[in-house]
């Protein structure tokens, strides 16, 4: 998952959020010794890049667990090397170590 730089939590505002007592605890478990709030920071940063087209996820190949056989939809940025990826173009998705999906160029495994 895609960590961003730490800001000091005294520069921070405080914000109450509620959450299902699983949710939260498995929250807790994902995060190990970075906390459970960390976790929920990179969560919606990752989120809010996608959404606006900043995001950039540095992978690499050893963190991909699987690939399956795709085609674009809208235009994609491969996360291993960078390589656009038209609508319409063959692609892969690949599963990351962290569940996540992400588009990669059908060359980028080769």
């Amino acid at each position: 998952m895609y960590t961003m730089n730490r800001t000091a939590t005294t520069d921070m505002e405080v914000t109450s959020i509620r959450l299902e007592r699983e949710l939260k605890e498995k929250l807790k478990e994902l995060s190990g010794n970075q906390g459970y709030q960390a976790l929920i920071r990179d969560i919606l940063w990752s989120y809010v890049r996608q959404k606006t087209g900043d995001y950039e996820p540095q992978l690499e190949r050893s963190e991909i667990r699987a690939s399956m056989e795709a085609v674009a939809q809208k235009e994609e940025k491969c996360v291993l090397t960078g390589a656009l990826i038209k609508p319409r173009e063959p692609m892969l998705l690949g599963l990351t170590m962290h569940g996540e999906l992400v588009p990669l160029s059908v060359n980028s495994l080769g």
